[in-house]
């Protein structure tokens, strides 16, 4: 599937900044379920430096602006080819062994309910990629899709006891809950085809990835309750959001910020090639 993305992010201040730094991951990843035709990051303002791949792989730009600015815009603009694998990735740079994906981040933390949860899917079941689908829609169940009822730094624990929040909130539930079970897990950022039409969104899109023993890596998008498919378009990974955010950064002054974003995901003319 050939599928358009049309990415615009503007940071607005109430007084000028005087230098900024930000760390952009907004390049798709290559690997067998991708191939990107074309794709471009550009900033309104400053200089973006020469991109170069974290630990994780992304691939990532740093955006440097100098001087007193009160507003910075960003936008992506690429197509990718994409194919469908039943939700298993292959083919991607793995600079990490997979039990590195074990490891607790402060937002993947799991406490006594997620324990909980875990187990209650788990049962006395040896298949894991059946626990791992069960585990995807109890945390569904459990965490109600809402807008505003979390923000970047909401924890998977908080998350699961407000019982409400978005694609980031249900990844890291997931994750956290999969790794208590000794179960590889990551966070994946990146863009979802709604529709053919396509549609404009305020966000782009989460899931999480889990390793089975038999199949590898295999993609779980929780807040929509399905394995990944050719309509995802995988951008970053890391152990949690912090990691894996699509755009980080520090400024001196500005005062207070806002923040608009702009998404359109839409299934581009043409066959796949």
């Amino acid at each position: 599937m050939n599928i358009s993305i049309d990415h615009e992010t503007r940071y607005s201040y109430e007084e000028p900044v005087c230098y900024s730094i930000q760390s952009l991951r907004l390049t798709p990843q290559p690997c067998d379920n991708q191939l990107i035709k074309h794709w471009a990051v550009e900033a309104s303002d400053g200089d973006l430096l020469q991109s170069f791949a974290d630990s994780f792989g992304n691939l990532t730009h740093t955006l440097v602006i100098d001087h007193p600015h009160q507003e910075v815009l960003i936008r992506v603009r690429g197509t990718v080819i994409t194919s469908d694998n039943n939700g298993v990735l292959s083919g991607s740079s793995e600079p990490f062994p997979p039990l590195f994906y074990l490891r607790e981040t402060a937002q993947t933390k799991a406490d006594g309910a997620i324990r909980a949860l875990a187990r209650s899917v788990q049962g006395d079941s040896p298949d894991r990629l059946d626990v791992l689908h069960r585990l995807m829609a109890a945390v569904r169940e459990a965490i109600d899709y809402r807008t505003g009822e979390s923000h970047a730094a909401t924890t998977a624990s908080e998350a699961l006891a407000n019982g409400l929040g978005v694609c980031q909130d249900h990844a890291h539930v997931f994750i956290s809950a999969a790794r208590s079970l000794g179960i590889p897990a990551r966070y994946v950022s990146g863009y979802l085809l709604h529709s053919d039409e396509g549609e404009t969104s305020e966000a782009a899109h989460a899931w999480a990835e889990a390793l089975t023993p038999d199949l590898g890596w295999i993609g779980f998008d929780v807040a929509n309750c399905l394995c990944a498919t050719d309509q995802y378009v995988r951008i970053g990974v890391g152990l949690d959001y912090h990691e894996a955010a699509p755009i980080r950064g520090v400024r001196r002054g500005g005062g207070a910020e806002q923040m608009e974003v702009q998404v359109q995901v839409f299934q581009a003319q043409g066959a796949a090639q």
